[in-house]
């Protein structure tokens, strides 16, 4: 049985920084994509970065300031948030199995159960 549980969210001021950890059980990291997400409220899910046959694979909206890491060893995801906006406020999901979806969407087969962060300006 999979099992993703997230940590590391909170609230933050504009500029700052957070990292999300997700500690995974029941999955292979050989599998072929693991990521995190995110969704605001009334805003759609959005794949903010994936690790996809190990290559990273970000967001337009947050390249160039998350970073998405693992530590294979230890059953840990990472990602590692910089210089954050308060557009970037919401929940964070870690995911296994991740997939593409309809259009330019991703979804996936297992989730964790979110953890807030909240950037304010």
């Amino acid at each position: 049985q999979v099992r993703l549980v997230e940590s590391g969210g909170g609230s933050v001021q504009a500029g700052g920084s957070l990292t999300l950890s997700c500690l995974t059980s029941g999955y292979a990291y050989s599998n072929n994509c693991i990521g995190w997400f995110r969704q605001a409220p009334g805003k759609e899910r959005e794949a903010v970065a994936r690790l996809f046959f190990k290559i990273p694979y970000y967001a337009d909206s947050v390249k160039g300031r998350f970073t998405i890491s693992r530590d294979n060893a230890k059953n840990l995801l990472f990602l590692q948030m910089n210089s954050l906006k308060p557009e970037d406020t919401a929940m964070y999901y870690c995911a296994a199995n991740c997939f593409p979806g309809p259009g330019d969407t991703w979804a996936a087969n297992y989730w964790g159960q979110g953890t807030q962060v909240t950037v304010s300006s």
